[in-house]
C-alpha cells in the first residue's frame, strides 16, 4: 500500500434532533454537508455525535486530520458567553456545545484544521471568548438574515445568493479570490457580536454583521463563515476555494500524523 495516498480523516459535527415520529432524538447532519465535502476534498468523513464529554477531545485530535463544524437548528447556549438566557422554547443542543467548544480550542493548540459553517463560525467565536447576537433582525440598523419564511419555499430559494459581503483587504478570503466583495446566501438568526481572542475579521455584510473569521496564525487553517458554504461550493468562488484550502491543510496534517506514526 502507498501510505502517502491515504486520505485524511475529517470529523463532521452532527446535531441532536427530533426523529420523524417524535419519540426520540437522533444524531444527524444534512447530507449536503457530507456530499460537498466528498466532492471538494479527497477525504474520509466521520460523523461526530453530540455527546459532550463522553467523547475524549484529546483522542479525537490524535486520530483526525481536520474538522468541519456544520450548521444546525440549535443555537450555542448563552451561558457559554455570559449572554441573556434563551426563551423557554428555544431549541438547544448542550451535547454539541460541550463537545465542540473545547474541541476548537484543542484544534488550535494542536494545529488541526477547522472549517466552521453557519453555527460553526459561532462556535469558533464563542470557544475563543467571543459573544453572539441572539436575533440580528431585532437590532437597530440590521437586516433580516434568516431564510425565507413562507411555507412553500424551495431549496433554491433558501440557498440563493442573498447579500454582498465585503472582504478584508489583504486577508485570506481576499487572497483566495482577488475580489473585494461577493454574494453569499443567508440563513441565520444569530451572529457574531464581540470577536473572540486571536480571531480576525475576513468578511462583513453591508449592515455590519461579521460573516467570515479566521485565527490570527497564518500557518493554520481555522476559518469560519456565516453563510452555508456547503451549498454548491463548486459554483461559488470563495466557498470552493475555502474547501480546497481546508483540504490542503488536512492532507498536510495527515502526512505529519502518518510520519509520526511510522517513526513511533
Amino acid at each position: 500500500m502507498n501510505r502517502t495516498a491515504l486520505r485524511p480523516l475529517i470529523g463532521v459535527s452532527a446535531n441532536a434532533m427530533q426523529a420523524a415520529e417524535r419519540r426520540h432524538l437522533v444524531h444527524a447532519t444534512g447530507e449536503r454537508n457530507i456530499h460537498s465535502l466528498l466532492r471538494m476534498v479527497d477525504c474520509i468523513p466521520v460523523l461526530l455525535p453530540p455527546v459532550g464529554t463522553a467523547m475524549d477531545v484529546a483522542e479525537l485530535i490524535s486520530r483526525m486530520d481536520g474538522f468541519v463544524l456544520t450548521g444546525g437548528r440549535a443555537n450555542v447556549e448563552p451561558h457559554h458567553y455570559d449572554g441573556p438566557p434563551f426563551p423557554d422554547d428555544e431549541f438547544i443542543d448542550p451535547g454539541r456545545d460541550a463537545l465542540v467548544l473545547p474541541l476548537v480550542r484543542a484544534c488550535i493548540a494542536s494545529r488541526v484544521p477547522v472549517f466552521g459553517i453557519c453555527r460553526g463560525i459561532q462556535e469558533i467565536n464563542v470557544a475563543m471568548g467571543g459573544s453572539l447576537h441572539y436575533r440580528i433582525h431585532q437590532l437597530s440598523g440590521k437586516n433580516d438574515h434568516r431564510r425565507p419564511r413562507h411555507d412553500d419555499v424551495t431549496q433554491e430559494e433558501i440557498f440563493r445568493p442573498n447579500h454582498l459581503v465585503k472582504l478584508t483587504s489583504g486577508g485570506l478570503f481576499h487572497s483566495l479570490t482577488g475580489k473585494d466583495e461577493l454574494m453569499v446566501n443567508s440563513l441565520h438568526g444569530q451572529g457574531v457580536d464581540r470577536l473572540g481572542n486571536g480571531l480576525l475579521v475576513e468578511a462583513v455584510s453591508p449592515d455590519g454583521v461579521i460573516e467570515g473569521i479566521r485565527y490570527c496564525d497564518n500557518t493554520q487553517f481555522i476559518v469560519g463563515v456565516q453563510w452555508h458554504a456547503e451549498w454548491q461550493p463548486e459554483c461559488h468562488e470563495l466557498s470552493g476555494a475555502l474547501y480546497t484550502a481546508f483540504g490542503e491543510a488536512a492532507r498536510a496534517r495527515a502526512a505529519r500524523r502518518q510520519a509520526h506514526t511510522a517513526v513511533a
